[in-house]
């Protein structure tokens, strides 16, 4: 006799909204101090801040709430390559700068960029995923500039914030998950910002495909999907 099977379906992706308000960054030993040089950025004696993490870290959380407060603009990489003008600028965001470390033309439109920030006075929140000091620049003077400028990092969670930060992660997608599921997922999981997002998001979409609840025993199969290397589709585990 054939077993019964459950019926899989593709989940339907509606989006969801991430919370990027200052009342939703978690707060915790291991930011605290990137959230008190965010919050006193008027303090600045500096017009360039070195905002460092690991990738999900939250460190564009923490620039849009400076942008918020600074009335910042945001600019990629591609901003910086393209020279993208500065008309009416008092504040500035460049995200993921670390891209441009290595290419010694990318580096002197940075460069540039931070001696306008100086000459005109306006205030430059820079992120990248390591320090200045960790970093191969291919310009030496735009490397004596950055590793002169205040940096601060956000550093790996520890288990209260990466308790929080999966349940903002489950709440960016309207989903409330219950205190037994979390303490299952805590010990288990890589321990870093990606790790959660990645679970989270592969636990929302095994949910969404098969119509089920964030469950202990939904969460076993991401996590042992992850450790057999299939994290990559749900359609594996369509049958809890």
């Amino acid at each position: 006799m054939q077993k019964n099977r459950e019926t899989f379906q593709l989940p339907l992706d509606l989006g969801h909204r991430i919370a990027y308000g200052r009342d939703d960054f978690l707060v915790s030993p291991s930011n605290v101090e990137a959230v008190t040089w965010i919050d006193r950025w008027q303090e600045w004696t500096h017009p360039v801040l070195i905002l460092y993490g690991p990738a999900a870290s939250g460190k564009t959380h923490l620039a849009a709430v400076w942008a918020a407060q600074s009335k910042a603009f945001f600019w990629t990489v591609d901003d910086v390559i393209s020279e993208k003008p500065l008309a009416g600028y008092k504040a500035l965001v460049i995200e993921h700068a670390d891209l441009l470390i290595g290419d010694r033309d990318a580096e002197t439109k940075l460069f540039h960029l931070y001696n306008m920030a100086k000459e005109q006075n306006f205030f430059c929140l820079i992120t990248t995923t390591a320090p200045p000091s960790q970093l191969s620049f291919a310009l030496p003077d735009l490397a004596s500039r950055l590793k002169s400028s205040p940096s601060v990092g956000i550093h790996a969670p520890d288990d209260t914030l990466l308790s929080a930060i999966l349940v903002k992660l489950f709440a960016d997608r309207q989903i409330t998950v219950a205190p037994d599921v979390l303490r299952y997922i805590l010990p288990r999981m890589d321990r870093s910002f990606v790790a959660a997002r990645h679970l989270v998001e592969k636990a929302d979409n095994l949910a969404l495909a098969q119509k089920r609840p964030i469950s202990i025993p939904l969460i076993r199969h991401v996590i042992e999907a992850y450790r057999e290397g299939d994290g990559n589709s749900v359609e594996s585990h369509s049958e809890l």
